[in-house]
């Protein structure tokens, strides 16, 4: 899955050469796609949670979106590697934007209201990669489920 979602990444950076902000959207976008697909349960609920953000959070057209999630859905089975995401993701977030990408990811994990232990992992392993603490990870994770933390 990684190579197809590099290549249409790959070629949306180079269309957009001059703007970084579409760079770290899409970046984080696979990111949220990868979480999604994870479990290799595809339901109604991840995919509509996961457009709803996408569209929300990042102001992706409609066309990105449907491309991703495309991608993604045809080659969950393939082996994944996050580097060329979350280095877009360390490049252009703020210590902030990384936690909110981070409680982001974890709603797309808990839309479907089933925790996937393979979803945790690659959550954690993603906040790893973006230098995000365990604190500020288990805080996300709160404000995912709709608990308060102070």
């Amino acid at each position: 899955m990684i190579d197809r979602i590099r290549e249409f990444f790959s070629s949306q950076v180079m269309l957009q050469q001059d703007d970084s902000e579409h760079q770290k959207r899409l970046a984080a976008a696979a990111l949220m796609v990868e979480v999604m697909v994870i479990d290799r349960q595809l339901n109604d609920q991840e995919l509509l949670h996961i457009q709803s953000l996408l569209e929300k959070q990042f102001q992706l057209n409609h066309e990105e979106i449907e491309q991703l999630v495309t991608l993604a859905r045809e080659e969950v089975n393939q082996a994944t590697s996050l580097y060329q995401f979350t280095r877009q993701v360390n490049d252009h977030f703020d210590a902030t934007g990384k936690t909110q990408l981070i409680e982001n990811l974890w709603r797309v994990a808990f839309a479907d209201e089933v925790l996937d232990k393979h979803e945790e992992a690659l959550i954690r392993r993603i906040a790893e990669l973006l230098y995000v603490s365990h604190k500020d990870f288990i805080q996300a994770k709160q404000r995912a489920l709709g608990k308060n933390t102070s």
